[in-house]
């Protein structure tokens, strides 16, 4: 690519106001370069770079690396570290520096909140430790935070699905942060620690109460996962506005059960807590009660999500798919590309596994709700080829993201 087209894409980045990872990304492309963007305080920015272990060589100052000082004015914002195949002339260089440099400065919060400070203040919010509004502003003002006009929260989950590198938590949250940092310089991010989570599970605050900002900023989170972890099933719930601080560990039981729908089953892997639909129904009983919670899904869907991982059958997903389906045996078969024969069979199993009949209004109910319990719990369901008995229709294509 000449350097007047790789400029032209990088200006078209930086026009189009996605936020400095992008733009890191797409001069890397036009350079044909690995590049990585660090603060003034050394904390990651940005990285478009083709791996983990270049990742590394990039921060490190590793063979090859040009490490070049991000100016605005006598003000040193940041530090570009470039290893590329051709270095770039002097003038597009220059040039280079100048607009991340603007980019930095455009994102850059006046202060660097500490990892640890961070993490305590998230995961008080998340265990409902901070009790009414002085409370919680006196802490968010250690943390440099304004909250008096708003917040809302983003929960972000990563899974890997083979095996990784050491401390690879660690990178999901700083990947996490740095997403939401390029559109909220303000945001915090934190591992949430919570027992029984797969994967790594991330809690970011993001001060203000602009409803779009916060959507887009759900969305550079989950663009930033996906283009820097590789082999990585994610998960993002984002909360309404809190326009009470006192009201953050609301949003963060929204944020929370946003993600465990995703995760649970949905088609989407990011949701707001307001596309979440009948779920919300179910909010206070998550917050408040999980056990109950914990209590019904067991005594309705559990015995079926047990059998198909067991026997690698798609009970939950029949069952889903006749619920769906408004009870109808022919439109079930049909969208399970599957015969009417095989579903009676299945429908058979959901009745004696759970003990609620599919043909009853009370057992449709139970199990629908039950299902709900499944995914406001975060439990994926298992979806395995239909060799049980009676699946002689053939086997059921498995729908991509479910299952093992």
């Amino acid at each position: 690519m000449s350097e007047l087209a790789a400029m032209d894409a990088i200006t078209e980045a930086v026009e189009s106001g996605a936020g400095l990872p992008e733009v890191v990304r797409a001069a890397a492309r036009a350079l044909e370069a690995s590049l990585a963007v660090t603060d003034a305080w050394g904390a990651t920015l940005a990285v478009a770079a083709g791996s983990p272990a270049e990742e590394r060589a990039l921060l490190s100052g590793g063979k090859g690396v040009t490490s070049l000082p991000l100016r605005v004015a006598d003000t040193v914002v940041g530090t570009l570290h470039m290893r590329a195949r051709a270095k770039p002339s002097a003038s597009m260089q220059r040039l280079l520096v100048t607009m991340i440099a603007s980019e930095v400065e455009r994102v850059r919060a006046p202060e660097r909140v500490s990892e640890s400070v961070a993490a305590d203040f998230l995961r008080a919010v998340l265990a409902r430790e901070l009790s009414g509004r002085e409370q919680v502003l006196a802490r968010a003002g250690e943390l440099s935070l304004e909250l008096d006009g708003g917040a809302s929260m983003i929960v972000a989950r990563a899974r890997p699905q083979a095996p990784t590198e050491e401390g690879w938590r660690g990178r999901v949250r700083a990947v996490a942060e740095r997403g939401a940092r390029a559109l909220a310089s303000r945001s915090i991010a934190a591992l949430s620690e919570r027992e029984g989570v797969l994967g790594a599970e991330v809690l970011v605050l993001v001060p203000g109460s602009d409803e779009a900002l916060a959507a887009r900023t759900a969305d550079a989170v989950m663009r930033e996962m996906e283009v820097s972890l590789a082999g990585y099933a994610f998960a993002v719930g984002r909360s309404r506005i809190a326009a009470d601080p006192a009201d953050l560990s609301r949003a963060a039981s929204e944020a929370l059960l946003a993600a465990n729908v995703a995760e649970g089953g949905s088609d989407h892997q990011a949701l707001a807590f307001d596309q979440t639909g009948a779920y919300r129904l179910l909010l206070s009983t998550m917050s408040e009660n999980p056990s109950e919670l914990q209590r019904f899904y067991s005594e309705t869907v559990e015995p079926l999500v047990d059998y198909d991982v067991q026997y690698e059958t798609e009970l939950v997903r029949t069952l889903e798919a006749f619920l769906e389906a408004d009870g109808n045996v022919a439109g079930t078969a049909q969208r399970l590309f599957t015969h009417r024969h095989t579903i009676y069979y299945r429908l058979e199993r959901v009745r004696e596994l759970s003990g609620l009949d599919v043909s009853s209004s009370d057992g449709r109910e139970k199990l629908s709700l039950g299902l709900k319990a499944m995914r406001v719990l975060g439990i994926p369901s298992a979806a395995g080829p239909a060799t049980e008995a009676g699946a002689e229709g053939g086997r059921v294509p498995r729908r991509p993201g479910r299952g093992s």
